[in-house]
């Protein structure tokens, strides 16, 4: 069982920052990638950006320049700041995270958190 939990959302206006956090806890034997995708009404899941444990980072074309994800390995956790905040970036931000179980013969998991929502006004 892996739990992730995120933080941080809330309504700001454009142009405005936020910065998201999601920690992960559970029978973690490592994690080898963690990101962040989002969902707007009447559209699809899409990724945001992701890390993997060494750091190598990628984002969605619409949020580069804007954007930073970043994680602390020792304490599960990953980030995303938010800065230049447009109104299209309105949805319900998701954490995930893929890695490995302590027990279970190491087997792979991906893990999901609730999702926090994020609301950005013109």
């Amino acid at each position: 069982q892996v739990q992730l939990v995120e933080s941080g959302g809330g309504l700001v206006q454009a142009g405005e920052s936020l910065r998201l956090s999601c920690a992960a806890s559970g029978g973690i034997f490592s994690i080898n990638s963690m990101g962040w995708y989002r969902q707007a009404p009447g559209k699809q899941r899409e990724v945001v950006a992701t890390i993997t444990q060494g750091g190598r980072s990628n984002y969605a074309d619409s949020v580069k320049g804007r954007f930073s994800i970043s994680r602390d390995n020792a304490k599960n956790t990953v980030y995303l700041q938010m800065s230049s905040l447009k109104p299209e970036d309105t949805a319900v931000y998701y954490c995930n995270a893929e890695g490995l179980f302590t027990t279970l013969g190491r087997r792979v998991f991906t893990s999901w958190g609730q999702g926090t929502q994020v609301t950005v006004s013109s």
